[in-house]
């Protein structure tokens, strides 16, 4: 029988893990297989990432396409609303900063959606309770797409 303040298989103290932190080996290929989405070809400066948490994982995947691909991308997420004009919030939390972008709730301007797969019967994508998606409209047709699920 364990405890959880027990030591782990390294010795380690369970209680010595410091919360949220950043899992360094995983990237863009493992946030695309959590979230199944598909980053469109010729898309750029795609960056992803998991920040490992107590309770459930944020994944977060960012990239530049064109601003039709991005409509897209929002579209297959099946939310049940469209994408709308969100005002600049406060930032909850730095996550994006780790990518070393702003946060895209604090843009103006952004356009965002929101939708929980379960609850829309996404079986592509059974393991997400939420997804995030954020368009940014950048210069010459392109948008930055920021996702976040868990």
């Amino acid at each position: 029988m364990t405890a959880c303040s027990g030591a782990d298989a390294d010795g380690a103290r369970a209680s010595d893990e410091r919360w949220p932190r950043w899992d360094e080996s995983a990237g863009v290929a493992e946030v695309v297989a959590f979230m199944n989405v598909a980053v469109p070809e010729g898309a750029t400066e795609v960056e992803g990432a998991v920040q490992i948490n107590p309770q459930e994982d944020i994944f977060l995947l960012s990239f530049v396409t064109d601003e039709e691909k991005a409509e897209d991308i929002a579209e297959d997420l099946r939310s049940e609303e469209p994408l709308r004009v969100r005002k600049g919030d406060s930032a909850e939390g730095e996550r994006f900063g780790h990518l070393g972008l702003s946060e895209p709730q604090t843009l103006k301007e952004v356009r965002w959606a929101g939708v929980c797969p379960p609850c829309v019967s996404d079986g592509r994508r059974s393991k997400v309770q939420w997804i995030d998606i954020y368009v940014e409209t950048l210069k010459a047709g392109r948008a930055r797409v920021y996702l976040q699920a868990f």
